[in-house]
C-alpha cells in the first residue's frame, strides 16, 4: 500500500516537473525576462484641410482668368472673392480651381473636334494660326464649311429657302441712333418680313440677299473684302454699322446659327431659314455672338 502511494506521489511530482519545464522553455514570454506590451492601435486621422501648395495652385489658376477691362477686377488683393464680397476658403478656392481646368479641359476638346471635322469637310486649318487661309476659325461641328464663291458651281436647278431682315434692336436702343435716321426706322423693326424665295443650287446666302432686295427695291450697300473673301454687307434700307452706336452693324444667322464666315461663302441648301438682323452690341442683344467683319 505504502509503496503504491508513493508511486503516486512520484508521479505528480513528475507531472509537476514536466509543467515547470515547458512553461519555461516555451512561450512564457513573462519568465523570459519581458512583459508584452499591448498593441499600439495607428489612428489615421483623415485632414480635409488643402495643403499650401494647393491653395497656392489654386489661386494661380483663378487668377488666370481674364477680366473685361470695364469691370471691376475679380479679387481684391489678389484674395479671390465669392458673389458676396466674402473671402473664399481654400476648400472653394480648390473647387472653382478644378471647375475651370475641367471647363478649359472640355473647351480644348471641343476645339480638337472642331478642328479635325473642319478638315475632314475640306477646311484647310493652318497648324500655326489655327485658323484657313482667310482667318476663319474652325467651324463647329455639325455645320457647314465655307465654300469659296470661286469655287461654287451654280446650275439652274432652282430651289427654296426662307430670307427676313429685321432690325429690332434699334427700337430698343432708339437714343443711340442717328437722329437723322430715327424716321426711316420700320415701327415693328421689320424691313423684309420672312418669306419664301426661290435661289439656285449652288448660290450663297449672299447672291439671295442681292436679289430679294433689288427685287423689292430695298436699298443695300457692300463691299468685297478679299482678306476674308467674302462681301461685306455695310447697309440695308439706309441703315448702316455705326449707326446705331459703335458696337453696332449687320448680322447674319442660318437656320438659328450664326456662321462664322462671311455670307459669299455660305453655300444654301433646300429649306435653309436665311435671318440678317441687326445688332447694337456686337451680337449679344441678337442671341448670338461677334462675328467680326468676316461673319458678315
Amino acid at each position: 500500500m505504502r509503496k503504491h502511494k508513493n508511486k503516486i506521489i512520484a508521479g505528480i511530482v513528475i507531472t509537476i516537473v514536466l509543467a515547470f519545464v515547458f512553461w519555461y522553455g516555451g512561450d512564457a514570454p513573462g519568465l523570459r525576462g519581458w512583459v508584452p506590451q499591448p498593441k499600439e492601435t495607428a489612428t489615421v486621422v483623415q485632414n480635409d484641410e488643402p495643403t499650401k501648395e494647393e491653395i497656392k495652385e489654386a489661386e494661380k489658376t483663378i487668377s488666370d482668368i481674364p477680366v473685361k477691362e470695364e469691370n471691376e477686377p475679380a479679387t481684391e488683393g489678389n484674395k479671390p472673392q465669392k458673389q458676396d464680397g466674402t473671402p473664399m476658403t481654400p476648400a472653394e478656392k480648390i473647387a472653382m480651381a478644378e471647375k475651370i481646368a475641367e471647363s478649359t479641359q472640355s473647351s480644348a476638346e471641343i476645339k480638337q473636334s472642331n478642328e479635325e471635322y473642319s478638315e475632314e469637310q475640306g477646311m484647310i486649318i493652318n497648324e500655326v494660326t489655327g485658323k484657313d487661309q482667310y482667318r476663319t476659325d474652325p467651324v463647329p461641328e455639325g455645320k457647314p464649311v465655307p465654300i469659296e464663291p470661286e469655287n461654287a458651281v451654280i446650275t439652274d436647278k432652282e430651289l427654296t429657302c426662307t430670307l427676313s431682315v429685321r432690325c429690332d434692336t434699334i427700337l430698343q436702343n432708339i437714343g443711340w441712333l442717328d437722329s437723322e435716321k430715327v424716321d426711316i426706322v420700320p415701327k415693328d423693326g421689320v424691313i423684309f418680313a420672312e418669306k419664301t424665295v426661290t435661289f439656285y443650287e449652288g448660290e450663297s446666302v449672299f447672291n439671295v440677299l442681292v436679289r430679294e432686295m433689288k427685287r423689292n427695291k430695298i436699298h443695300m450697300e457692300f463691299e468685297n473684302t478679299p482678306i476674308y473673301n467674302s462681301a461685306y454687307i455695310e447697309g440695308i434700307a439706309n441703315l448702316y454699322e455705326f449707326d446705331c452706336g459703335e458696337l453696332s452693324g449687320w448680322m447674319y444667322k442660318v437656320n438659328d446659327w450664326f456662321p462664322n464666315y462671311g455670307c459669299s461663302r455660305y453655300q444654301l441648301k433646300a429649306g435653309d431659314r436665311i435671318e440678317w438682323v441687326y445688332t447694337c452690341d456686337l451680337g449679344n442683344d441678337v442671341g448670338g455672338h461677334y462675328s467680326a467683319r468676316n461673319g458678315n
